[in-house]
């Protein structure tokens, strides 16, 4: 039997190509018939709807209270398809909006209330859209870290942030990659001030508010003020929150997990490569299981892998020769990995 550290994705991973994921591979009607209930009772549209419909609407399906719904469905049904007789999860974690996945997965949060936070959370994001973020990498296209880089890039950031008018913060440190989070006069500043590299950065992140940022404070209070203490319970799994801490089995502190949650969670930087580096480092795991919809995280993972040193790795030919070799990172979002998980 392998070990597992299931990984869940974030906002952003649900696009046209991902279209019909629920039908395809959600693996009971059951759940997915409770969910579209409580979309109708919410006034919003159904999942099955949304998932089934004919064509993708960038518009429509990216907006936060609809992105949030699909992709917490999809990776829920995900770790639901995993073959556990053969695979042993020994913890979770998730990237952003991906946390409140993991405390489904990893027991904190029933499915159905996973869903009532995941869908409310979002619901309150969109509503008040308060930002937004960008994409920029730190590392080379070979994967190579580049510190000297990284620094200047943070300096810049405080720089602007520092300017009257101007919001500019890390959002979330992924991988290779930082996502900054900051009103339009920030957003604006930084991609004034960097050079356009990899013929698509900096990425102004579509229907994306400045999350993980002080920002989104208002955002938080509406949380706290909608969704009870009471939903959470003592995990199954040891679940690695967006700080890199562990909250374990039977003994985790449900007042400080839910004041987390909807509290600094929601409004400091999600350390995203920290997550991932404790996750190797204190599982050592046989593989990271990605769960879906898409697969867009899986640079992430392998960008944060290397940072780790995890197993000798120093750039993409190193993780592509272990990856070919024995995959030690599986997307279930990618038919062709699927297979070796479910």
């Amino acid at each position: 039997m392998k070990t597992a550290v299931v990984i869940c994705p974030g906002r952003g991973t649900y696009s046209a190509t991902e279209l019909g994921y629920l039908y395809r591979h959600f693996p009971g009607p059951g759940l997915l018939a409770t969910f579209d209930r409580m979309r109708e009772q919410a006034g919003q549209d159904t999942l099955s709807s949304l998932d089934g419909a004919s064509r993708y609407s960038l518009a429509k399906h990216s907006r936060g209270d609809n992105a949030s719904a699909l992709i917490f469905a999809a990776t829920v049904g995900d770790f639901q398809s995993i073959a556990r007789e053969d695979i042993e999860v020994v913890a979770v974690t998730g990237n952003s909006m991906g946390w409140y996945s993991a405390l489904a997965c990893g027991g904190a949060l029933t499915s159905e209330d996973g869903f009532r936070v995941a869908n409310t959370m979002g619901t309150l994001m969109q509503e008040a859209l308060i930002g937004g973020q960008l994409i920029y990498p730190w590392i080379d296209e070979d994967w190579v870290p580049q510190p000297g880089r990284r620094a200047a890039l943070l300096a810049l950031a405080a720089d602007i942030d520092a300017r009257k008018d101007h919001d500019l913060t890390l959002s979330i440190d992924l991988g290779g990659m930082f996502v900054l989070a900051g009103n339009n006069a920030g957003l604006q500043a930084f991609e004034d001030a960097v050079e356009p590299t990899q013929g698509r950065f900096p990425m102004r992140l579509g229907n994306h508010a400045a999350f993980h940022s002080h920002l989104q404070r208002p955002v938080a209070a509406r949380g706290r003020a909608v969704l009870s203490p009471d939903l959470f319970q003592q995990p199954d799994l040891p679940l690695i929150d967006g700080r890199g801490a562990i909250w374990w089995p039977e003994a985790s502190n449900l007042s400080a997990l839910y004041n987390y949650t909807l509290g600094q969670q929601v409004t400091n930087t999600y350390d995203f490569t920290r997550a991932i580096t404790i996750a190797a480092r204190e599982f050592a795991p046989d593989l990271f299981i990605l769960t879906g919809p898409g697969a867009t995280l899986g640079g992430a993972v392998a960008q944060s892998l290397i940072l780790a040193n995890w197993r000798g790795l120093d750039g993409k030919s190193s993780f592509k020769s272990i990856q070919d070799d024995q995959p030690m990172l599986v997307s279930m979002g990618m038919e062709d990995q699927r297979g070796l998980v479910t």
